[in-house]
């Protein structure tokens, strides 16, 4: 008998895979930037694009004339990839005081529903810096771990130049070229 219930929950669990295979997890495909009056739903493709070409969508390129910025510097601010040691980094930000940094970033790149941000933001950066020893801003938006990042533009290079601040005082890895 007992033979027979493993037969069958061995079926059941290969019928499952072939009928429910596993979905790939993904990162954020949009990012709710939060810039003055304006939430514009920027989808990360489009900022994607934007660092691998330099190439602007025309629904982006409205967004940066409303909100009064240039090309290049928003493609710096997103692309420039800051050298990092990926297992010393994850260390940091599990321990109580890398916390208390993770909080205040979180205030602004947030869940939808403003809820786990912290732990969301840890993992997206984590799971960044372990790729390559580096992280950028447009990594982290793509390792997010929901459908939708938002994002206090406002304060977003503030918060990008105390991470390279903080993240410049820590002895980094040699860069490859």
């Amino acid at each position: 008998m007992f033979y027979l219930t493993r037969y069958y929950l061995i079926i059941s669990i290969l019928i499952g895979f072939v009928f429910y295979p596993f979905q790939k997890a993904t990162g954020a495909e949009t990012i709710v930037l939060r810039y003055s009056m304006l939430r514009p739903s920027i989808p990360v493709a489009d900022l994607t694009n934007l660092c691998e070409t330099g190439e602007v969508s025309s629904a982006l390129a409205s967004y940066l004339r409303l909100a009064n910025q240039k090309q290049d510097n928003v493609r710096n601010a997103l692309c420039r990839k800051i050298p990092v040691d990926g297992v010393m980094l994850s260390k940091m930000l599990n321990h109580p005081l890398g916390g208390m940094v993770l909080n205040i970033f979180a205030e602004v790149i947030t869940t939808p529903s403003q809820r786990a941000s912290k732990e969301s933001l840890r993992g997206a950066i984590v799971t960044s810096a372990l790729k390559d020893n580096n992280i950028s801003i447009m990594e982290v938006a793509q390792n997010y771990p929901t459908e939708e990042v938002h994002i206090n533009g406002d304060r977003l290079m503030e918060i990008y130049n105390q991470i390279d601040s903080i993240l410049g005082s820590l002895p980094l890895p040699k860069r490859n070229k």
